[in-house]
């Protein structure tokens, strides 16, 4: 059996890329089915954060999986594999082993120690064996990564002064501007990370939070819940004159 990792992350691709090839979390069921039906298949998982898209299979040995996976992604994302395969990397075997108790020790991330990815890990995990995507392996593999990260985390000072992207952007913000009241903050994205960085801006004192995102419905439900408002996203571009500070 061959296990690998086909995926890109913050350091592979920039954040349009990322954004195409982001799963919103409703759409994973039909995702893992379709992937799921891949021949000679056995157990999948789909990370998918605001930073990373990762795509872990095991399947037989005769499987390109590496091919298998980039049409998986093309087709069900809508993005042309000329876009996306520049930005890929493919991990396999002990490669794919290796990598994954990097992410989840959060070796990986964009702020190194940050917590929120061991959490997104366990999500994605559960998903993938709620609709039938993980078994024996995967629960192995992930079972021995989470008791990496727990004792990294532990044994190391790696967490000591670690951060989200998003409050290390809010505190880069109250660095700049001193009190956040009245400022009119604009965040780009309706995700766990985006609504964590508006959670820590309504704290912070923000009280002028405005909301875009592609799927509109999102963004309303974010703006609402911090008693923001929505720009559409068609007005992007043409509404940052008019804000202070922009996180995305």
């Amino acid at each position: 059996m061959k296990f690998s990792i086909t995926g890109l992350n913050h350091k592979t691709a920039p954040v349009e890329v990322r954004e195409k090839l982001a799963f919103d979390e409703r759409a994973l069921p039909e995702a893992f089915r379709e992937l799921k039906s891949t021949a000679g298949l056995y157990e999948a998982l789909i990370l998918s954060t605001c930073n990373r898209v990762e795509v872990a299979v095991a399947a037989g040995d005769e499987t390109d999986l590496r091919i298998q996976v980039i049409d998986f992604l093309c087709r069900t994302r809508k993005v042309e594999s000329e876009l996306l395969v520049p930005h890929l990397y493919y991990h396999e075997g002990s490669s794919a082993i290796r990598h994954v108790f990097r992410v989840a020790s959060s070796l990986d991330s964009m702020v190194v120690g940050e917590p929120q990815i061991l959490g997104q890990m366990k999500s994605a995990f559960a998903l993938a064996k709620a609709h039938g995507g993980a078994g024996g392996f995967l629960e192995t593999v992930l079972s021995r990564a989470f008791s990496v990260a727990k004792r990294v985390r532990s044994e190391t000072e790696i967490g000591l002064n670690a951060v989200s992207v998003g409050f290390a952007a809010v505190e880069l913000a109250r660095e700049i501007f001193g009190s956040l009241a009245g400022r009119k903050v604009l965040v780009i994205g309706a995700g766990k990370m985006s609504e964590l960085a508006a959670r820590h801006l309504h704290r912070s004192g923000a009280d002028q939070i405005f909301v875009t995102n592609r799927t509109h419905d999102r963004a309303v439900e974010m703006a609402e819940f911090f008693g923001g408002s929505v720009i559409q996203y068609n007005r992007l571009v043409a509404s940052l004159p008019e804000i202070d500070i922009v996180i995305t």
